[in-house]
C-alpha cells in the first residue's frame, strides 16, 4: 500500500476524509458554516491556484460533474450530498464546476445551480449543448443536434437549470457532421453579443474544425480526454491550442479512477458502469495497463503524495493553460484532487517520468470504438 509523506496510507487518508465528509453530511451545517470550517483542515485541502483559459480565470483543478445522477459509473448519490460536495468544493477553493444538459439529462445542471447560487458571481458556469436532447423534458431524440435554432433553445434552459442569466463557458459537446462550425460558432458569437454566454469552447474537435471555429468566433477552450494514459491531445489538437492562445480542460485526467490506484486486476466493475466497456479494462490489456498505474505510485510515493495527485500534476505541469477537471462523487476524493494544486514537477522530474512512461505503452483504446468515432470530426464546410 502507498504511504503519503506523513506516512498516511491512501486507505487511511481516504478513511479520514470520510469521516469529514460524513461530518459534513450529517450536520446540516449551512454553506457558510462549511466555509469557516475550512479553515481546520490541512493547507493541501484548500486551493489557491489559478490558470487562465484564454482570458478566463478558473482554479487550477475543477469539478467535473458528470456522475452526480450515478449514470456513468452505476452509482446512486444522494441530491443532497451532491450539493454538499459543489458547495465543499467551493469552499476548498474550486471555481470551475463542468456539466452539460446531457448528464442526467438536465438533472445535473439543476443540481449545480442549486447548490451554487448563493455564490454565482465567485464560480465559473461551465456546460455543454450538442445532443438531440429536448431541453424541456431531457427526452433524447437520437443523435447530435447543433443547429442553430437548437442551440438556442438549449442555452435559453440551461440558463433557468442554472439559475443564471449568463453562462461562463460553454461548450459544443460533439462535432454535428451535419452543421458547419461556421453556424455553430456564428450562433455562439450572437448569444455573446447578447450576454447570455460569455465563452465559447469545443470538446473533442476535428483540428481543422477548431481552427474554423476559431475564426469565426475566438475559442476559449477545448475540451478533451487527456492524462497519463489518454494522451492523443498532444498530436494535433494541443499544439493548434498553444499557437491559437485557447486553453485546454482535461476530462477524465485520472483515466476513470485507474491512475488513482484503487482498480487491480480482479476489480469487476457493478453492471451498467461505462467502464465494463472500455477496452483498457478488458482483462487483456488491464495487466498491461497496471505497470502503467505502477510507473505513477512510484512516483507518488517519491514525491509523497497520492497517484492521484500526482497524475494530475503531471497534467498541469505539460502548459501553464492546462487545467484537470476530475469527477467525482466522493468528498474525500474531491478534497484529495483540490491537493494536487501543491505539487510540483521540476523540468528534470517530468522528463524522468515521461522516460519511464514512454518504456510502458498503453494496452487498448481509451473508449469504445462507437463513442470514439465521435472525436476528431471535422464539420462540413459552409456551402455558398
Amino acid at each position: 500500500m502507498e504511504e503519503f509523506g506523513s506516512g498516511l496510507s491512501r486507505r487511511s487518508f481516504l478513511r479520514a476524509g470520510g469521516l469529514i465528509g460524513a461530518a459534513a453530511l450529517t450536520n446540516g451545517l449551512p454553506f457558510s458554516a462549511m466555509a469557516q470550517k475550512s479553515t481546520v483542515l490541512s493547507p493541501r485541502d484548500h486551493m489557491s491556484g489559478r490558470r487562465k483559459l484564454g482570458s478566463l480565470v478558473v482554479s487550477s483543478v475543477g469539478l467535473g460533474c458528470q456522475d452526480f445522477t450515478g449514470t456513468f459509473y452505476a452509482t446512486a448519490p444522494r441530491r443532497p450530498d451532491m450539493i454538499t460536495l459543489a458547495r465543499t468544493a467551493h469552499d476548498r477553493g474550486v471555481t470551475l464546476f463542468d456539466a452539460a444538459e446531457a448528464y442526467g439529462p438536465l438533472e445535473v445542471e439543476r443540481i449545480l445551480g442549486e447548490a451554487l447560487s448563493p455564490v454565482r458571481d465567485q464560480v465559473v458556469y461551465s456546460s455543454k449543448f450538442g445532443w438531440n436532447i429536448d431541453p424541456e423534458t431531457g427526452k433524447n431524440l437520437g443523435g447530435l443536434n447543433s443547429r442553430p435554432e437548437h442551440i438556442r433553445r438549449s442555452i435559453e434552459a440551461m440558463l433557468k437549470r442554472w439559475r443564471t442569466d449568463r453562462m461562463d463557458l460553454v461548450y459544443q459537446h460533439r462535432v454535428d457532421p451535419k452543421v458547419p462550425i461556421e453556424e455553430v460558432a456564428g450562433t455562439m458569437k450572437d448569444l455573446i453579443a447578447e450576454g447570455k454566454v460569455l465563452h465559447y469552447g469545443l470538446s473533442e474537435p476535428g483540428p481543422e474544425t477548431l481552427r474554423r471555429a476559431h475564426a469565426v468566433q475566438p475559442v476559449t477552450a477545448v475540451q478533451n480526454e487527456y492524462s497519463i494514459m489518454a494522451r492523443d491531445p498532444e498530436a494535433q489538437i494541443l499544439p493548434i491550442c498553444k499557437e491559437l492562445g485557447i486553453g485546454f480542460v482535461c476530462w477524465s485526467p485520472l483515466a476513470m479512477a485507474f491512475l488513482t490506484g484503487t482498480i487491480d486486476q480482479n476489480t469487476q466493475f457493478a453492471r451498467g458502469d461505462f467502464r465494463a466497456m472500455v477496452p483498457w479494462f478488458a482483462p487483456e490489456n488491464r495487466a498491461g495497463n497496471l505497470a502503467l498505474v505502477d510507473v505513477v505510485k512510484h512516483w507518488a510515493h517519491r514525491k509523497g503524495v497520492t497517484p492521484a495527485q500526482i497524475s494530475l500534476a503531471w497534467l498541469s505541469a505539460q502548459a501553464p493553460w492546462i487545467v484537470t477537471i476530475p469527477g467525482t462523487t466522493k468528498l474525500p476524493y474531491m478534497l484529495d484532487n483540490v491537493g494536487a494544486d501543491a505539487v510540483r514537477l521540476s523540468t528534470a522530474e517530468i522528463a524522468a517520468f515521461n522516460s519511464e512512461l514512454a518504456q510502458t505503452p498503453v494496452h487498448g483504446a481509451r473508449l469504445p470504438q462507437g463513442v470514439l468515432s465521435l472525436s476528431g470530426v471535422e464539420a462540413p464546410k459552409k456551402q455558398g
